[in-house]
């Protein structure tokens, strides 16, 4: 993908610039609308309830990872990938806004700020999206 333009003389953005802007949308979306659920456990032996932890796998699986995938795509392509300060931007936002969320799932309120970059290495390490989530954000608690 070669760098663009919005037309012009105006920005010069990646090829990724409508996907980036299509992740970032749909993040800001889920997080305006999420409601989170509801923590209960119903067997009373301490484990988290079944339904914020599957709330939260879907935003690490559907959210942080295709965001996180798209920036280490861009990374490995086979020519030069820069992007604008607007796709970081909103690569960031749309990261932080989906952890932010991912957390939330698990009861705790967290104004996430995580780099992209700290992700994608992240996710290069463990080869899991759910576990970069919980890497980054320490939610939840690690056990033993």
């Amino acid at each position: 993908m070669a760098e663009t333009t919005d037309g012009g003389d105006g920005p010069r953005h990646s090829g990724y610039v409508d996907r980036i802007r299509d992740l970032a949308a749909e993040a800001r979306e889920a997080r305006e609308t999420f409601d989170p659920p509801e923590r209960t456990d119903p067997s009373g032996d301490g484990e988290a309830a079944t339904e914020a932890d599957e709330r939260a796998l879907r935003c690490a699986r559907d959210g942080v990872g295709p965001v996180v995938a798209l920036y280490v795509e861009a990374h490995s392509a086979a020519w030069d990938v820069e992007f604008s300060g607007e796709e970081l931007r909103l690569l960031h936002r749309a990261l932080n806004d989906w952890l932010s969320l991912y957390a939330r799932c698990y009861g705790v309120d967290l104004d996430a700020a995580f780099s992209i970059r700290e992700a994608a290495e992240l996710l290069l390490k463990t080869h899991d999206i759910c576990d970069t989530a919980q890497l980054l954000t320490c939610v939840p608690p690690r056990r033993g």
